[in-house]
Parts: C-alpha cells; sequence; structure tokens
C-alpha cells in the first residue's frame, strides 16, 4: 500500500518511519500540503491516503480520490468530523482512525491549562525574566474544593477526572454514556450552573456544534474558567467575547479554535494575522492559547504511528479492521 500522508509535519515522520521497519507492504510519501478541493490530484497513484484534523475530506474530495481508485482513508487522529462519512460510504470507502492515541496526554495538558490560568505563571514567568518579582496581580485559586465540570466522559474525560480526584476537586461529569465512577453525574444545565471550572471532551457533531453559546455562558457563574481541548467549533468564539467582556467568563483555556486550519500548525510570525475574532480573543489578558498541542508528546506519536500503520495493513491483509470509522 502506498499512502499519500496530507499535512504532514517534520516532528512526524521518525515515528512512522519507526513504525514502518520491516513492514514491505507499506510505503509513505509525506507532503506539505494539506488536503482540499486543489490538493487531492497529489493524490493521483496512491492506494490510500493519511490525513489529520484540519484537512477537507468532504463529498468533493472524496470524489477526486474515488476517480484515482482510492479506496481507504487513515486519519491519524480521533476525531473525524472533516470526513464526509456518507460520501465515503457511497463510493465504497474505508475509513479508519485512532481512536485513542494517549488520553492522559491530552488530560495532563487540560491541568497545565487550569494552573496556569489559575496561578498566573505564564505572567510571573515575564516578570521574572525582567527581575519584576512583585506578587501584585498574580493571586491565583486553589484547584482543591473547587467544583469541575467535565462534558465529554470519554477516555479522556475519565483521564482528566482521574487526575482531578487527586487535586482534591468535586468533578461533575455530562455524558449520556457515562458510567458510575469517582464523579457525579449531572444534565448539562446542572453542570454549566455549578461549576467554577468547566472542560469541554464531547466529539463534534450537529448537536454539539456551538454547545457552549450566549445561552450557555447566561447559565454560568460569574467568572468560570472553561478549557476547551477538544473542538474548535464546540465554543461559539463571538459569544465567548462578549462573555470575557461582561467578565462572566473569567478565564479561558483554548488548545484548539474554530478557525484553527488557516492558523495552527505553521509558522505567521512574519504575516499579518488576518483572523479578527482569533485576534480579538488572544487581547485579552485571562485568555491563553496553544497551538493544538494537547496530543503532542512522545508517547502519543509513538501510538498515533503505530496504529495507523496497523490499520493499513489489516487493510492489505484483508483483516477485520479493529478501528474502522465506516
Amino acid at each position: 500500500m502506498n499512502i499519500a500522508f496530507f499535512s504532514t509535519q517534520k516532528y512526524e515522520q521518525p515515528f512512522f518511519e519507526q513504525s514502518i521497519t520491516g513492514q514491505g507492504s507499506v510505503s509513505i510519501t509525506y507532503l506539505e500540503q494539506s488536503l482540499n478541493q486543489n490538493t487531492a490530484i497529489l493524490a493521483k497513484d496512491f492506494d490510500a491516503i493519511c490525513v489529520f484534523v484540519n484537512d477537507t475530506v468532504d463529498d468533493a474530495v472524496i470524489k477526486q480520490l474515488a476517480s484515482f481508485g482510492i479506496k481507504t482513508i487513515l486519519l491519524r487522529c480521533a476525531g473525524f468530523n472533516n470526513v464526509d462519512l456518507p460520501a465515503a460510504k457511497a463510493n465504497s470507502m474505508n475509513v479508519l482512525r485512532v481512536p485513542a492515541y494517549s488520553p492522559e496526554a491530552v488530560a495532563e495538558h487540560c491541568i497545565a491549562l487550569m494552573l496556569t490560568l489559575s496561578r498566573k505563571t505564564h505572567k510571573a514567568y515575564n516578570r521574572v525574566r525582567e527581575d519584576n518579582f512583585d506578587l501584585n496581580g498574580l493571586l491565583g485559586f486553589n484547584l482543591h474544593s473547587k467544583t469541575v465540570g467535565i462534558i465529554g466522559c470519554g477516555k479522556i474525560g475519565l483521564a482528566l477526572c482521574n487526575i482531578l480526584n487527586g487535586f482534591g476537586a468535586n468533578v461533575l461529569v455530562c455524558d449520556p454514556y457515562a458510567q458510575p465512577g469517582n464523579y457525579t453525574i449531572t444534565d448539562l444545565d446542572s453542570l454549566l450552573t455549578k461549576s467554577d471550572i468547566i472542560s469541554l471532551h464531547c466529539p463534534l457533531t450537529d448537536q454539539t456544534h456551538h454547545l457552549i453559546n450566549d445561552e450557555a455562558f447566561n447559565k454560568m457563574k460569574p467568572g468560570v474558567m472553561l478549557i476547551n481541548t477538544s473542538r474548535g467549533a464546540l465554543l461559539n468564539s463571538k459569544a465567548c467575547i462578549n462573555a470575557l467582556k461582561t467578565k462572566k467568563l473569567g478565564y479561558l483555556g483554548l488548545d484548539v479554535y474554530e478557525q484553527e486550519s488557516e492558523l495552527f500548525f505553521k509558522n505567521h510570525s512574519d504575516e499579518i494575522n488576518q483572523d479578527d475574532i482569533f485576534s480579538r480573543l488572544v487581547s485579552f489578558k485571562n485568555v491563553l492559547v496553544t497551538g493544538h498541542q494537547g496530543f503532542f508528546t512522545q508517547e502519543a506519536l509513538t501510538e498515533i504511528a503505530n496504529t495507523t500503520i496497523q490499520n493499513a495493513l489489516e487493510v492489505c491483509e484483508s483483516k477485520p479492521l479493529t478501528n474502522e470509522v465506516l
């Protein structure tokens, strides 16, 4: 199987090269370009494609891929909201993903965002570098005894629950499939109303698109902290800006952004940012943004590479597809 890898970064390649060592049936061509209607032609003469979170795999792209004879779409991520599944099914394509590369990696990044915001360590770092040791303006708060609401309790949500229990937090969970555990299962309205900190861990679907909007913010406590390491479009960015301006939202930690495909994973330091909403978000002093790096650990990249190659080999060898989405 010759696979065209779209949106590849240099940091990924050693992990995939290690994973295909000795696997003569799989070869990889790394492409920096993201997949879309204009770049789909690059997949011609390949047997399969492999895409990441911000690649566009819509109906038009799938029809192009099908015309090249491609029957396999490999996702080197857990989410598949960027793939038009009905179009893939209509063209008899296999779609496989990496369902759980390292739940702890993302959960620990959530904690990093929470602690950085709550203790203002990013501001303290900059002060000390300028020989400013003044503590005024750096007052924080404990995670201990705070009520933390987790929306979506899959593997990442569960990993976060376990960490928060170690801090002595009171954990609320909203998830229709949640099983009893070391947390309190509740409905969305109660979670929004009672939580001091809210962390999003649900998939992006038609039902969860802009789940956090003006109505949701109106139900939250004044000064609430919101963390999103899941999918950018769970959050209505304009509603978020309004909540920051009125101080309803006291802290915001983002590792994802609704329009991140035009920004993240690239160096734009020599350019003028054309995204006015993003520029407004990062202008608030109580907002912390990282560029979709929650997954970015050695352990997670190893698991992503191994599972992606395992998925490819199962297709090659006509084995049952362990991680099949479609």
